[in-house]
């Protein structure tokens, strides 16, 4: 688990030590904790990206924030019509990456996902599945530039 933050990298060994109706019941259960991974009220941030693309049912916001240096903090706000499996990797994700050093961010691959839903729910959710990790990346790209 060597390319992942720790924390990530906790929560891929969980999912693939269950057995797959282990596993679907327990990405329900992080999707039902996304709302956990909200903004607060009266939060601050230093990137707020809410916008509706194809990939996805809804609109989705990430806010993000540079907390002791480069290391960013991430809120993600779902739409009402989000689809259960992109909760559950906002959940999943934001738990992995608040607290990650931006370059960490930028660098963590995309293969992870099938290793945490399965084969099955990939091929099934192709897009959208990756939505989230990509524009929490797209985030913290736009924060490791300098300002114009």
């Amino acid at each position: 688990m060597a390319d992942y933050p720790p924390a990530l990298g906790e929560l891929i060994s969980f999912f693939e030590s269950l057995p797959e109706g282990e596993r679907r019941d327990n990405l329900i259960d992080f999707a039902a904790a996304a709302e956990s991974c909200a903004p607060h009220q009266g939060e601050k941030f230093d990137l707020e990206d809410i916008r509706h693309d194809a990939e996805c049912t809804d609109t989705v916001g990430v806010h993000a924030r540079l907390e002791h240096g480069d290391h960013v903090h991430f809120a993600i706000s779902l739409g009402p019509r989000v689809q259960t499996l992109t909760k559950a990797l906002t959940t999943i994700l934001c738990r992995g990456l608040n607290g990650c050093p931006l370059a960490q961010v930028l660098a963590v691959p995309q293969d992870f996902i099938p290793r945490i839903i399965g084969a099955d729910l990939v091929r099934l959710r192709s897009q959208t599945v990756y939505y989230v990790l990509g524009r929490m990346k797209q985030a913290a790209k736009a924060l490791s530039e300098p300002p114009a």
